[in-house]
């Protein structure tokens, strides 16, 4: 038997609902687009796909309200619908997190090793950043801009430098030195987008988001997000 995608919609509306009103600190029943309002607030899936969720809630009340047999519907929504809704759903319930997408080998470099080691890291790999650290704790981000500072501020007219930095010294030439913001492996891949969202309306630009198990800022980094990689998010 062919299940009608009235009711398909219907059922992946009905689990939305319910998994809305579990995300707020209600215990009354809320019309569905007050679950909205409320549910969007602290989830970024939701703030994600308000619109479309305002939308479905429009759509639900046709079918459901304005049903004229047992077999019949005012509406019925086409493939791309409820295959929309059903999406929407599936990340609600089963969010996708930063440390699934993202998780990797992050390779990191001491403050005392020499600018060299970076610039190799950076060709070989393709990176525009590498994390630094002094012994066990984290001291921060040396950047291509960085880099560029300091090859800036040791060059004369007529010549450039000869002795090789540290990367500590290449760090103090780090205009925005707090470009980075960590973040637990179990953060939703939408909230990881909106961190570079805000920093965007405050007139700030995030290098990366460094992943740790609890956004420990001395824990073993396990992923690192840079704003290019916002294009695997979808």
């Amino acid at each position: 038997m062919t299940v009608k995608n009235s009711e398909r919609f219907i059922v992946a509306y009905n689990r939305i609902e319910k998994l809305l009103a579990g995300k707020v600190d209600e215990s009354g029943y809320l019309p569905f687009y007050r679950l909205i309002d409320k549910a969007k607030i602290k989830n970024s899936v939701v703030r994600n796909y308000e619109e479309d969720l305002r939308e479905y809630g429009d759509l639900r009340n046709a079918i459901v309200h304005h049903r004229t047999g047992v077999d019949y519907v005012i509406a019925e929504p086409h493939d791309e619908t409820v295959e929309r809704i059903e999406e929407i759903e599936r990340k609600l319930s089963n969010p996708l997190t930063v440390g699934a997408l993202f998780g990797c080998k992050v390779h990191t470099l001491q403050s005392k090793e020499p600018l060299t080691a970076a610039l190799k890291l950076m060709t070989d790999n393709k990176f525009s950043q590498v994390p630094i650290y002094e012994n066990s704790q984290f001291k921060g981000l040396i950047t291509a801009a960085g880099i560029t500072y300091w090859l800036a501020g040791q060059s004369t007219e007529n010549s450039i430098p000869r002795e090789i930095p540290t990367l500590s010294a290449v760090y103090g030439y780090e205009k925005r030195k707090e470009s980075f913001e960590f973040v637990e492996r179990d953060l939703s891949v939408y909230e990881a987008e909106n961190f570079f969202k805000r920093a965007i309306t405050r007139g700030t630009r995030l290098e990366a988001l460094l992943i740790t198990e609890n956004a420990d800022h001395n824990g073993d980094l396990i992923g690192i997000i840079t704003p290019y990689d916002l294009l695997k998010i979808k």
